[in-house]
């Protein structure tokens, strides 16, 4: 698992990176959640997710924010924070000319900043979601959301009640062409403490199933 350093916005940018299977395995990232609430690259899911896609051979990346780490800036609200996540998949994409398509995972504020980049990139074919604060953060962007995915949030949540996250799961419902897969893990909080095994294990599945079902289609095509 190389360390790895790229330019972003604001200077430079520490992440992990490990190599695809193949020349045109899909490519994911992962983003960590709130850096002035001790978010890093290296938060027990944002960790677990990036291996998930490791497993599956998908050229994988999770990163530092800047400010964070050995990444060089100043938090910036989520403005300059999606401009890193930008800067990201461009450097992967980079690295990785052929790959067929694109994924992005995010925890909490990372699932904000990555269903943003998700409006601004055409070419990613699917997202995970885990706790998106639909409470904190305004996600009216999504209009609509252009590719499926999955929201997966704790029963028990106290900061970005389940309440909230509903409001926005049926929200997207409603678009045509789109299917958004919604799990809630009983007993779990926001930070899913003795419950990671679990909510891995469900994207995990979920993440199973949609690649069967693009590879399906595309044999078919």
């Amino acid at each position: 698992m190389p360390e790895v350093i790229f330019t972003g916005p604001a200077g430079r940018l520490e992440g992990r990176y490990q190599p695809p299977k193949g020349r045109t395995t899909p490519v994911a990232i992962v983003l960590h959640p709130h850096p002035q609430f001790k978010g890093t690259m290296n938060n027990p899911i944002t960790y677990q997710l990036f291996y998930m896609f490791q497993r599956k051979g998908f050229g994988v990346l999770r990163f530092n924010f800047r400010s964070v780490g050995r990444s060089q800036g100043e938090f910036d609200h989520g403005h300059g924070e999606l401009s890193d996540a930008a800067a990201a998949l461009d450097w992967l994409q980079s690295i990785n000319p052929d790959s067929r398509a694109v994924w992005i995972a995010g925890v909490s504020f990372g699932a904000w900043i990555g269903m943003q980049l998700l409006m601004r990139r055409p070419e990613i074919e699917g997202f995970i979601s885990v706790a998106p604060p639909a409470n904190l953060y305004d996600f009216s962007f999504l209009a609509p959301c252009p590719s499926s995915g999955l929201i997966i949030h704790g029963e028990d949540d106290k900061v970005a009640p389940v309440k909230d996250i509903q409001v926005l799961v049926e929200k997207l419902k409603t678009q045509k062409g789109i299917t958004i897969d919604q799990e809630i893990i009983p007993g779990a909080n926001h930070f899913f403490a003795d419950r990671t095994d679990v909510l891995i294990e469900h994207c995990d599945d979920y993440l199973t199933r949609r690649l069967a079902a693009i590879e399906a289609e595309l044999a078919e095509g």
